[in-house]
């Protein structure tokens, strides 16, 4: 059974994240989306909520699950014997970025193939820093993230907001 890791801060968890583990989850045995924490970043929610809000998600995905790591992902994938890092691309610019990554995993990691997945149309430009944005507006996100994530950043951010 081949192993794959989707790594990212998932802060929080957006609908492109969601089509690439979809896609990831239909080409690998088992794949381990691996929040990942950097103490130097800034993020919306700490790592345990990030945690949570990805379970909820893929709650209905038999083989996939959730873990943290601070540290570097080659390191994790080969602890627990993942041969493939999933990564999702947006648009040109995420490939350029995602290319020079899986070029220096490579270098630290070899026998890990890093694979690049494109989001669905509809959903490929939805960031997590363009989901906070139109929450902290009180606007709609209905079709940026699942209807959970849109109630935790509803409760984060303020009561008022709506998904119109």
């Amino acid at each position: 059974m081949a192993i794959a890791v989707y790594a990212g801060s998932f802060d929080p968890i957006t609908l492109g994240h969601v089509s690439v583990l979809r896609q990831a989850a239909s080409l690998f045995g088992h794949v381990r989306v691996l929040v990942a924490h950097n103490p130097e970043k800034t993020y919306l929610f700490v790592p345990d909520e990030r945690v949570e809000m990805v379970r909820e998600v893929v709650s209905a995905m038999p083989n996939v699950s959730v873990d943290c790591v601070e540290g570097l992902v080659v390191e994790y994938a080969r602890n627990i014997a993942a041969r493939f890092l999933v990564r999702g691309v947006r648009g040109a610019s995420d490939a350029g970025f995602e290319t020079e990554l899986a070029q220096a995993n490579r270098v630290l990691a070899p026998e890990i193939t890093t694979i690049l997945l494109p989001a669905e149309q509809d959903v490929a430009e939805v960031s997590s820093s363009g989901l906070k944005a139109l929450a902290a507006r009180g606007e709609s996100l209905e079709g940026f993230c699942p209807p959970s994530v849109a109630r935790h950043l509803r409760a984060r951010l303020g009561a008022g907001m709506t998904d119109r």
